[in-house]
């Protein structure tokens, strides 16, 4: 059987950044070359980023990504590379941009290439497009109707892009019917809690099906809200894991592969769902045998908290570094919620480079300020203390505010400290509302909520104790002080807003509000089908109006990492306006 060394790049890419993004191609190529790759491949769209959202419908941003392009080839060659076929995603647009009803003007493709000998030896566009979630392709992009197979060293690869596997039909089985002896998938699937079983499953099923070994590369980083955990899988044809990939790590996958020797013939016609065969030969012989020198193995994989913290961890760092900001500022309570924000930051960013300021009211308990020193004195990030007293009682001879309206003012008025704080030394505000809060708007406007990232907007507060947990039993598990301080995860949470204040004095038990939540928000669940799950009716009725009520203050909530299915943001778009409650 012939032989192939493949080269699998799980890079971490910025949108919008073609220079950097080409620079980190040529690098992992010619890291892949050094190595003694035969074909190497990046992630969907790993020239421009992904997603690009509205950039594709730019056509100067189309125009400078195919450029970007045909420069990668050109220097791609001028360094010696150019014998090598190198796979990369790109934003490209159909030759064919007739303006028609219903499609993107301009027609843009979300797109791959086969770079060679200087130049684009074949290039197609995704053929199935997600219209789910996060992503919105039909609004963006035009599909593909060829099924690419390029022959390398005797073997017919078989290339798709990400949806193009999810998806049943169309290249899969499409694979199977042009002969190919490698189908080679490039993406950019973000992550999810729990996604990456589901994704083994798939490659394997797929694999299956195509009749062939199967290659699912992806991409790793973060993007917005997005995070890309990589986890790339590479399976033989009856699903068998040969070779994985770690998490969260920017790296090249290199496997020595026998495949089935093409067809004398090359594949041609149309397949599985109206494909047609586009076949380009780049090397029709077999290489001489050689013996293999990297066999494949799986990496060790992550437990489901250590990946879900360090799926925070990735998301924070990339929304700091590729936004071009050095350090983070955090309003530190002594609470679970900003101990954690905290901890995550220092393991982002590194804690010199994190900013905490406490900010007691008259109603802070005294270990509120303990518990933050204490977290400071653990991780290393620098703290200080400002009281808001004077503000507030400033405020309260002015106005005499009574009730809500002066718990909201304490709040208020530390959001304005740390806005100004970051406006006069150059800090973005991390803001530290979970899941829980803001689905129950649990959150004071223009106070806890402000900031320019929210890093567990999506992790519900039963899960930020146990991230909480694991992290410091992570950092005695290998000799090192936990981080956060151990009053911080045993006292009762509270917004410290008047005496005696606790969450529980508004809001039932977490373990029970988070059950309700993730039926309601996470799976879409009615009254009748939540309560029919056990739970009182009359507390599901109160939990799902302040759900239905909080619309209003979720929209003004900073981005934040995207960790669960379904997520505050694009996943769940819900009006404001609306009149509809799923308790009459």
């Amino acid at each position: 059987m012939p032989q192939l060394r493949l080269a699998l790049n799980q890079i971490d890419s910025c949108v919008g950044d073609l220079a950097g993004n080409a620079e980190s191609i040529v690098h992992w190529t010619r890291h892949s070359a050094g190595q003694g790759a035969h074909l190497v491949a990046f992630p969907e769209m790993a020239l421009t980023g992904y997603p690009v959202e509205d950039l594709a419908l730019r056509p100067s941003f189309v125009e400078a990504s195919r450029a970007a392009l045909d420069a990668l080839a050109a220097r791609l060659a001028a360094e010696g590379l150019g014998e090598l076929p190198v796979v990369v995603g790109y934003l490209d647009r159909s030759e064919e941009a007739r303006p028609r009803l219903g499609r993107p003007a301009g027609a843009p493709r979300n797109a791959a290439a086969v770079l060679h000998r200087g130049a684009v030896a074949l290039s197609f566009a995704k053929h199935h497009l997600p219209n789910y979630g996060v992503f919105d392709e039909f609004r963006y992009f035009v599909p593909g109707d060829t099924m690419p197979v390029v022959r390398v060293h005797g073997v017919d690869v078989a290339l798709a892009i990400c949806e193009d596997l999810w998806q049943e039909g169309g290249r899969v089985p499409a694979a199977r019917s042009a002969g190919a002896g490698l189908l080679l998938s490039v993406n950019a699937s973000p992550y999810e809690r729990e996604k990456d079983d589901t994704r083994l499953e798939l490659v394997r099923k797929r694999a299956q099906e195509a009749g062939c070994t199967t290659a699912y590369l992806a991409m790793t980083g973060g993007q917005d809200e997005l995070v890309f955990d990589g986890d790339t899988i590479v399976v033989d044809r009856d699903g068998r894991v040969i070779a994985r990939a770690p998490q969260f790590e920017e790296g090249c996958v290199l496997l020595d592969l026998d495949l089935p020797a093409a067809a004398p013939g090359a594949p041609s016609g149309t397949v599985d769902d109206g494909l047609r065969i586009d076949h380009v030969v780049l090397s029709a012989d077999p290489l001489p045998a050689y013996e293999p020198e990297t066999p494949g193995g799986a990496a060790p994989h992550l437990s489901d908290d250590a990946e879900v913290y360090q799926a925070l961890v990735t998301g924070l760092r990339a929304y700091v570094v590729k936004n071009g900001f050095r350090s983070v500022l955090i309003g530190l309570s002594g609470g679970i919620d900003s101990a954690l924000v905290a901890a995550l930051a220092c393991d982002a960013i590194g804690a010199e480079n994190v900013y905490g300021v406490a900010m007691p009211s008259r109603y802070s308990s005294a270990h509120s300020i303990a518990d933050a020193e204490e977290l400071a004195r653990r991780t290393g990030l620098r703290l200080r203390t400002v009281p808001i007293a004077p503000m507030f009682d400033a405020y309260m001879g002015a106005l005499g505010l009574t009730g809500l309206a002066e718990e909201n003012l304490q709040s208020r008025l530390r959001g304005t400290m740390l806005m100004a704080i970051s406006n006069q030394e150059g800090h973005i505000v991390l803001a530290p509302g979970n899941k829980s809060e803001l689905a129950c708007g649990y959150s004071t406007l223009y106070g806890d909520s402000v900031g320019a990232y929210g890093p567990i907007k999506d992790v519900y507060k039963t899960w930020i104790f146990r991230l909480a947990e694991w992290r410091n039993a992570d950092a005695a598990s290998r000799g090192e002080t936990p981080p956060i301080p151990e009053n911080s995860i045993t006292k009762p949470p509270s917004a410290e807003l008047r005496p005696g204040q606790v969450d529980t004095d508004s809001l039932p038990d977490y373990e029970v509000l988070d059950r309700i939540l993730e039926l309601y928000v996470d799976r879409d669940r009615g009254h009748a089908e939540i309560v029919a799950e056990g739970f009182d009716a009359e507390l599901v009725t109160r939990i799902l109006r302040m759900v239905d009520t909080a619309e209003y203050k979720r929209r003004q909530y900073p981005p934040g990492t995207k960790i669960s299915a379904k997520g505050f943001g694009k996943d769940r778009r819900l009006p404001i306006t609306n009149r509809w409650r799923e308790t009459g």
